[in-house]
């Protein structure tokens, strides 16, 4: 088994970070619970393989119907779940559906609704209810819908944010807000503020509303976007990181353990015409990631997967630790060797506090956990077909784990002996509810201005002062699909949202020939 080795801090400037050198379980003090837990049992029905004691059962599947008469896509993707207002829970699901997919959408080719953002566009969120004593599904609807490639998202104060793959896509690349209490679709909030490119999840700081962004691309960064008032969220400032003394530095050649100071460059352009953010990050010194991945905020740190960095291109994991002043950066694990941790995508933190890991690899797939001594072991297996596992996610209680095979259209529960979720109260800012979604003060900031330039900040929230309220600022939600829409340029009325239609499949066989070949392709892999 791979084992997190010693740390090794790096000398930047000449200036060696050795003197912080602590050993490795106060290194995982954090995940001071993360267990072992043990061999995998083969599953009768040969669909997934778990340790001893644990169970799944299928919550959903694709192409049946969901309750309000949409099919239920398929490829779903990133996901999390939320304490609904009802007592139950609610998963709210991305579905990683490209441009003209339509066959894997929750409609036909010419059905869209007039919520869509746009109309030949099949990708989208859904939100899923469970009930939380006996785990089974209660309701299902589509939220959001025209989007793009939605791979992974994150959750947040204001609901699920469900970013899009498709940085280089005319009129995407954007992370949007869901509503968790939509019962219908809505109309597309658009984060534009968070920048326009290949998105690939988010985590947002709970305590300052600072959120965290990772780019699917081989040489894609790191991204934070800083607000000027954790009260109004989505205004403030899109920053890259960068490492103090080591211009564009190559994370993908680090070793495990590598520590290094870090600060942040501000993007001039969040919101370019084309995919050029990263090259306007690097320009100005970011670090280089190799597709950077699932990301996830605990306890005052943030996890992040490059998916294809380190020795075997097969996966590293790092860990940020961001504060006014400045941060650090570190190379918590990676794999060299594909048969222990596999292109790790989609990540959690548990809890409990352990690190679970969806990978999307070439062969077998498994949930990969990290223990408290440092190996990554298997949690789960797919053992029904190759496909890439996704959107781990805990209940809130921490008592169920759901997960998705993503081509098969599959989301499991799966429960079993997993360690008790310790009640972690949370700092949250005093904005006098004015954090809710409605509430952002962002109404007329659906533009960027043009940046200082060269301006580096530090700091997490209050750090945000650091850049101060320039005209650098950028931000703002985007209503209605005001952001590319061609379905429609605004809300429909409010008796014909979720319009409830039956999804068909009919459309023009040409196109349904190009969406099964674009499926068939696949992302492309870039070791």
């Amino acid at each position: 088994m791979h084992r997190v080795g010693r740390r090794r801090f790096l000398t930047v400037g000449g200036l060696s970070l050795g003197a912080c050198l602590v050993p490795l379980a106060a290194r995982l003090s954090s995940l001071a619970r993360a267990r072992d837990f043990g061999e995998l049992v083969p599953d009768p029905d040969g669909l997934f393989d778990l340790p001893a004691g644990f169970s799944y059962t299928v919550l959903q599947e694709a192409s049946g119907t969901m309750t309000d008469g949409y099919r239920v896509p398929g490829l779903p993707d990133g996901m999390g779940c939320f304490l609904g207002s009802d007592g139950n829970w609610v998963l709210m699901r991305n579905h990683e559906v490209p441009v003209l997919g339509f066959l894997f959408g929750a409609y036909g080719l010419g059905e869209a609704p007039p919520e869509a953002f746009t109309e030949n566009a099949f990708g989208g969120v859904t939100r899923v209810v469970v009930d939380p004593k006996t785990h089974t599904l209660v309701s299902s609807n589509l939220v959001l819908t025209g989007t793009s490639r939605n791979c992974a998202g994150g959750v947040s104060p204001w609901g699920w944010l469900s970013c899009e793959e498709a940085g280089d896509e005319s009129d995407h690349g954007y992370v949007f807000v869901c509503d968790i209490e939509a019962t219908s679709v809505q109309s597309p909030v658009q984060v534009v503020g968070y920048g326009r490119f290949h998105h690939e999840a988010a985590a947002v700081d709970p305590a300052t509303h600072v959120c965290y962004l990772t780019e699917d691309r081989g040489d894609g960064c790191l991204y934070r976007f800083v607000p000027l008032d954790p009260c109004a969220p989505f205004v403030g400032r899109l920053q890259a990181l960068r490492v103090v003394g080591q211009d564009n530095a190559v994370t993908a050649d680090w070793a495990t353990g590598d520590t290094v100071s870090i600060d942040w460059v501000d993007i001039d352009e969040p919101n370019p015409a084309d995919d050029t953010v990263r090259a306007e990050a690097a320009g100005k010194g970011a670090a280089l990631f190799r597709r950077g991945e699932g990301i996830w905020f605990h306890d005052g740190q943030v996890w992040f997967s490059s998916t294809s960095g380190g020795p075997a291109d097969s996966g590293q994991i790092f860990r940020l630790t961001d504060g006014k002043g400045g941060g650090m950066l570190e190379l918590v694990t990676q794999s060299d060797d594909a048969n222990i941790l596999d292109f790790p995508d989609n990540i959690t933190i548990a809890p409990w506090g352990q690190l679970f890991m969806c990978e999307d690899g070439d062969g077998d797939n498994f949930i990969r956990v990290l223990t408290d001594d440092g190996e990554v072991r298997p949690f789960g297996l797919n053992r029904g077909s190759d496909s890439e596992l996704a959107g781990a996610c805990f209940s809130p209680d921490g008592t169920v784990l759901f997960v998705n095979i993503q081509r098969d259209g599959l989301t499991l529960a799966i429960t079993g002996p997993f360690p008790a979720a310790p009640a972690v109260p949370g700092d949250v800012p005093d904005c006098d509810g004015g954090a809710d979604t409605g509430d952002t003060g962002a109404a007329d900031t659906s533009g960027g201005g043009e940046g200082e330039g060269g301006t580096t900040g530090s700091g997490a929230g209050e750090g945000a002062s650091d850049t101060g309220p320039s005209a650098g600022s950028t931000g703002g939600l985007v209503d209605s699909g005001s952001g590319g829409s061609e379905a429609s340029a605004g809300a429909a009325d409010e008796g014909d949202e979720g319009c409830g239609c039956q999804a068909s499949g009919t459309g023009d066989v040409a196109v349904a020939a190009i969406s099964v070949a674009l499926l068939a392709a696949g992302r492309p892999r870039e070791r």
